[in-house]
């Protein structure tokens, strides 16, 4: 008689189940590293494009807009069209070419019917990296670094 055996071993079990922790170990440290990362891009996003918003609303109803930033409660948005949050691991100052660093209170950036912007650069960085967010006073337009 021919016997045929089913299953699988208990060694076999144990090797496929090691390497099952071994690689899910590995994906969360990838996860770990990449996701602050990715949630400071998207900030940085974020804000650009506020700022970019509210120079097309300067633009079209032909009345400046104020964006501002509250350091204290972590804000920032449109003044009369509400506010977001910056996530509590990322961190922002504004660089002011009068005022210098700003840490604290209200920072707000102008934007004006002719397209210009008044206001410094912003800085938003956390444990890995930082970038900044340049406002070009006259052409109003908005660079990322």
């Amino acid at each position: 008689m021919y016997r045929k055996d089913h299953g699988f071993t208990l060694l076999e079990l144990i090797i496929v189940l090691f390497l099952m922790s071994l690689i899910l170990g590995m994906v969360t440290l990838f996860l770990a590293n990449v996701l602050p990362s990715n949630r400071l891009n998207a900030t940085v996003r974020n804000v650009s494009s506020t700022i970019r918003e509210a120079r097309s609303l300067a633009r079209f109803d032909g009345q400046r807009q104020v964006v501002t930033i509250d350091f204290d409660s972590k804000t920032y948005g449109i003044e009369g069209f509400g506010s977001r949050n910056i996530p509590a691991d990322i961190s922002v100052k504004v660089i002011d070419p009068v005022a210098g660093e700003i840490l604290q209170g209200k920072y707000q950036f102008i934007l004006y019917p002719s397209g210009g912007i008044a206001g410094g650069t912003i800085v938003l960085w956390n444990t890995k990296k930082a970038v900044t967010i340049q406002p070009d006073p006259v052409a109003g337009s908005v660079v990322i670094k």
